[in-house]
């Protein structure tokens, strides 16, 4: 789960892919001066991250009445291929919107697994297995609350029964939906590779685990309190990402309401082949935006009275700070933070006023002349207007790029930066503020962006 702030300062503040249909309209005027293809579909109302396999886009949008489709998307054109409704059964508000799971089997088949509203009285959901291609229904699993399905190498992992004392995680077949093997408890997947899965079982006792896929064997497991201390509760939000051979990892605070303490929180790595623990930053909270913690993290450090130091740019392979500025350079108040494209400068923006700007490397102030920065777009967004489903569900947050000198907005259609987009198969995608879907084919390095 990956829990932006719904206001980041509580977070610590071209070349056109052939001729697109009216589902797909074409790419800006600012893209068509580069040789990368890009599309842009404004006929959508993205609200959660987006799935990619199979060369399909797979997304959850929202309809002018507040319902929920599943929408399917061709990667190299952005043409609409097929929608079916959607609804949430048992997901917490501070997951956001479920994304469906896309599985590309051995076969070469693409499987686009989504929730369906309830085909009877006794479910509240009815998982649904489909062609990524035509949108043809392939299987269905009824499902009493669930916080949806995840692509687990060439299966489908899913937690079930969430809400009931009974939940479990299953690990079904894509083409079929037979149940493969099964564990008690609900589980996140964190990464996978065709032939295992790292699950972050959330217990009383969070841990993460390696799984054979094949047969469900036990591999390892690491304790999250090994490396960041004991105390650590859920509640507060976490994200992962993986970095080479690692799996990079973040839990954010919580404050128990009953006992007002504080849980144990910060950042770690783990080695994806056996467990072990590379490096630890315990009481540090990652910052909004910013990049994913395998892929550019930057933190800020928390002391034992809750009083917040500087930023940091942390290396996701060693947990070493590459870069970072003291305490007593943050500006006051009012200021929202903002990354150019490499992430190489920190800026703090005042809209429509003048802001500041540092360099990491060195901690030293720049001239804010000419220094543009990416941040959120909207700073004080508003619940979606969703219907029949829990109150408190926000959109996948979208960034803007502004001038840091004057706190405005760079006008035109400008492409967000690689640690905000991520990359898969040399393609970048992102909702803009209204919902619309771009993407560009730059031949970026794969990598993970801040949502995953």
């Amino acid at each position: 789960m990956q829990r932006p702030p719904r206001k980041p300062s509580i977070a610590l503040a071209g070349a056109l892919v052939g001729t697109l249909a009216a589902t797909a309209c074409s790419g800006s005027d600012a893209a068509t001066t580069t040789t990368f293809p890009t599309w842009q579909n404004t006929q959508v109302n993205v609200v959660s991250r987006m799935a990619v396999a199979g060369g399909v886009v797979a997304a959850t949008s929202m309809k002018p009445d507040g319902t929920l489709e599943t929408v399917a998307v061709g990667l190299r054109d952005g043409r609409r291929l097929w929608a079916y409704p959607a609804t949430m059964a048992g997901r917490l508000p501070g997951m956001g919107v479920s994304t469906p799971a896309i599985v590309e089997t051995s076969q070469g088949q693409g499987v686009v697994v989504a929730l369906d509203p309830a085909k009877s009285g006794h479910w509240n959901a009815t998982l649904v297995a489909r062609d990524a291609r035509s949108g043809a229904q392939k299987w269905t699993r009824p499902m009493h609350s669930t916080f949806g399905p995840q692509r687990c190498g060439p299966y489908v992992c899913v937690s079930e029964h969430t809400a009931l004392a009974k939940a479990r995680t299953v690990v079904l077949d894509p083409l079929t939906g037979k149940l493969l093997w099964k564990l008690p408890g609900i589980s996140e997947v964190e990464w996978s590779d065709q032939a295992r899965v790292l699950l972050l079982r959330l217990a009383a006792n969070p841990m993460v685990e390696s799984y054979e896929l094949k047969t469900g064997k036990l591999q390892w497991q690491q304790p999250i309190e090994q490396a960041l201390g004991p105390g650590v509760d859920m509640s507060g939000g976490w994200a992962f990402g993986a970095t080479g051979d690692d799996l990079v990892g973040y839990v954010a605070p919580y404050t128990n309401p009953q006992t007002k303490k504080v849980s144990a929180f910060g950042l770690f790595s783990i080695k994806i082949g056996d467990g072990t623990v590379n490096w630890m930053r315990p009481s540090v909270v990652r910052v909004y935006p910013s990049g994913n913690p395998g892929y550019a993290p930057v933190v800020r450090p928390v002391d034992r009275q809750g009083a917040y130091g500087g930023f940091a740019r942390l290396e996701s392979e060693s947990g070493r700070v590459l870069g970072q500025i003291t305490a007593t350079d943050v500006p006051g108040s009012g200021w929202w933070l903002a990354f150019p494209d490499r992430m190489d400068k920190l800026g703090f923006l005042k809209h429509n006023a003048k802001g500041s700007a540092f360099d990491l490397a060195s901690g030293k102030p720049v001239p804010v002349e000419e220094q543009r920065g990416w941040s959120f777009c909207v700073t004080d967004p508003k619940p979606l207007p969703l219907r029949g489903q829990a109150p408190g569900f926000y959109s996948t947050a979208a960034v803007c790029e502004y001038d840091l000198a004057t706190g405005k907005r760079v006008q035109g259609d400008v492409v967000p930066p690689p640690w905000f987009t991520g990359s898969q198969d040399g393609w970048r995608l992102w909702r803009d503020e209204k919902g619309a879907v771009h993407a560009v084919n730059d031949q970026t390095a794969a990598a993970p962006g801040m949502y995953g």
